[in-house]
């Protein structure tokens, strides 16, 4: 895979002991989904990291990463040059940057190169983005999802890989133009995209047509019935 691709995206997303690095707190996973010409290419990184000591109370009830799990886990030092190759010439796309970006500066401040994020690559931050956009109205993570059809049902907890999944589709959507490769419920049209490389752009022109479901005899009296039993229907007023 070409990791210097000019249209090559990296959407990332960390989880965390807690909320800020200046008591300590480490970074326990990193999820990144890449990106390029705006299709998910598969060639994902995901790495769970043992931070050296306990999660927040907080925290953990959040990714639910215990402390037992993550103990036999490689410390940030033995993935850092991994996950400094993987993103190296990319653009990453975080939502919050500041807080993973502080994140991850913390922990490279900590490696004898003493290098931040900014030097390998620019950092889009699709909150600051959300809050343009929508201004006034919450912009979190599950708000987004709820405002641009994103199903996250299947997130019960936080993790940094399914949260950089999520983020992905919800970045395709909210910047328009995205070629539809995960959300369609027809296998055989995602294979067909695929293949034929064709975005999916979805206008009032190429919606398929309503189906119109018409009542019968037996459901229009059981609704006349009903409306008896209503004293003051206004629609029924204008009609009479």
């Amino acid at each position: 895979m070409d990791k210097t691709h000019a249209n090559r995206l990296i959407v990332l997303d960390t989880e965390t002991t807690g909320l800020s690095t200046q008591d300590g707190n480490r970074i326990i996973e990193i999820g990144c989904v890449e990106l390029i010409d705006r299709r998910l290419t598969g060639n994902n990184f995901h790495v769970y990291i043992n931070p050296e000591r306990d999660s927040e109370e907080g925290a953990l009830r959040v990714h639910g990463l215990t402390t037992e799990f993550l103990s036999d886990k490689p410390k940030f030092a033995e993935v850092a040059n991994a996950f400094i190759d993987y993103i190296k010439g990319s653009e990453l796309v975080i939502h919050n940057a500041p807080f993973d970006v502080g994140f991850l500066n913390y922990e490279l401040s900590r490696l004898p190169n003493r290098q931040t994020i900014e030097a390998f690559c620019p950092v889009f931050d699709t909150l600051a983005d959300a809050k343009k956009r929508h201004p006034a109205q919450r912009n979190n993570l599950d708000a987004l999802c709820k405002r641009y059809g994103v199903d996250n049902t299947h997130r019960e907890l936080h993790g940094a890989l399914l949260d950089a999944q999520i983020l992905a589709d919800v970045f395709l959507l909210m910047t328009g133009g995205q070629f539809s490769l995960m959300q369609e419920s027809s296998a055989e049209t995602a294979a067909a995209e695929i293949a034929n490389a064709t975005p999916i752009i979805r206008t009032l022109a190429n919606r398929p047509p309503l189906l119109i479901l018409r009542c019968n005899e037996e459901e229009l009296l059981a609704h006349e019935a009903r409306l008896d039993t209503i004293k003051e229907c206004l629609w029924r007023q204008e009609l009479t």
